[in-house]
């Protein structure tokens, strides 16, 4: 976006597309552009005066366009991409991934393969690393993997149909090897909603979130501080972040209290949301979350969105004539400029989770995994793993 924004004639775009209003188009186009510029030479010599070589990680997740992108580039710098076909799971909808044999290789021959664990190594599990390229093995060949030939740090919880939910609960609170180690709980991909409800009934657990904070964006097209459901639409949205609300049970309490029904006087909360129905506005719509955050056994399951949402709120109250769903926009793009911390306990997808490391993994639904997805999920953790599965035989 950068790039192309500095030379918009010779990429030749149209200006709109760097507003993304259709990111599912408009992120395509701006590579397009991007490759465009690049392929034309037009900027050859201030990449060369500006950098020494191109190195580039991931390579995996590279799209067509995105492969385009590097390749025109690497007419004008030394390159060298790095990347595990086995760990290739993204998708970009109408823009695929860079086919590895027949698209990256060709164009970046290979020129060597990584074979020691030393991530493994260094956090003192080696057999465990040395397992897991094992099974990466047997995956890639389409074999089925044994979970009992696993070396000590690997669990097996076996799902039977009696009580598998309570079983996965139980081994998403595994302790993790060390006092500040991390725990990655890999739920089902297909199913963000199954993912929030672990991290909401599991202690100390948190959400990682996808970058388009999609429920955020459309929770802020939809509230509207003046409209008569603004209060519920506002608890609704707490309970959807936050354990322990009761969205329903806050809202007849307040109603109670506006009309002097209610026997116990407001609480904290129940204050603000009072004088937010009195004289609605995105700034004390802020503090009703905040309030809300604040009471007893309630802690947020999703504290990316929560952050967010306050940051969009107060960015609209303070900025006139911008809507809360522009600003929910600006400052979901603010945050993919901005690394994710890793809590101690996060729930997510293989998808969301590719890429971190912990200490521990939790595989809550391994049947369901196919063989690149179960290799990137079994590779989260450094010294212990737990799977979660019907038979300890996974034919993929």
């Amino acid at each position: 976006m950068r790039l192309i924004s500095t030379f918009p004639r010779r990429s030749g775009h149209d200006p709109n597309l760097l507003n993304l209003a259709s990111p599912g188009t408009d992120y395509p186009n701006i590579r397009v552009a991007a490759a465009k510029l690049l392929k034309a030479g037009h900027v050859a010599d201030v990449l060369k005066a500006s950098y020494a070589r191109l190195i580039v990680d991931e390579y995996q997740d590279c799209s067509i366009r995105q492969h385009a992108v590097v390749g025109y580039a690497a007419q004008t710098l030394p390159t060298c991409v790095l990347g595990d076909p086995m760990q290739a799971i993204f998708g970009f909808g109408g823009d695929d991934l860079a086919a590895w044999d027949e698209q990256v290789c060709r164009y970046f021959p290979l020129v060597g393969e990584l074979t020691t664990p030393w991530r493994w190594i260094n956090a003192g599990a080696e057999p465990l690393g040395h397992w897991l390229l094992e099974i990466r093995g047997r995956l890639v060949r389409g074999e089925p993997i044994d979970i009992r030939t696993a070396p000590a740090g690997v669990t097996w919880v076996q799902l039977d149909g009696t009580n598998d939910h309570e079983k996965r609960l139980e081994a998403a609170r595994v302790r993790p090897p060390s006092v500040n180690g991390r725990v990655l709980i890999i739920g089902e991909s297909t199913s963000p909603d199954s993912q929030r409800r672990f991290a909401s009934q599991t202690p100390g657990a948190v959400t990682v979130e996808a970058v388009d904070l999609k429920d955020l964006v459309a929770f802020a097209r939809r509230f509207d501080p003046s409209s008569p459901q603004a209060l519920q639409l506002l608890a609704e949205f707490a309970q959807g972040v936050m354990r322990n609300v009761g969205a329903a049970d806050f809202v007849q309490r307040v109603s109670s209290l506006q009309r002097g029904t209610a026997r116990r006087d407001p609480t904290d909360a129940e204050s603000v949301a009072l004088a937010f129905v009195r004289d609605p506005s995105h700034r004390r719509a802020v503090d009703v979350l905040v309030e809300i955050g604040k009471q007893v056994g309630v802690t947020p399951h999703r504290p990316a969105v929560f952050r967010a949402c306050i940051k969009a709120l107060q960015l609209c109250a303070g900025t006139e004539g911008l809507t809360f769903q522009d600003a929910a926009v600006r400052i979901r793009e603010q945050n993919r400029m901005v690394g994710r911390p890793l809590p101690q306990r996060a729930v997510g997808s293989t998808l969301l989770l590719k890429g971190l490391e912990a200490e521990a993994a939790v595989v809550l639904n391994a049947d369901d995994l196919d063989a690149r997805n179960l290799y990137v999920a079994m590779t989260r953790g450094s010294q212990h793993l737990v799977v979660c599965s019907r038979s300890p035989v996974l034919n993929l």
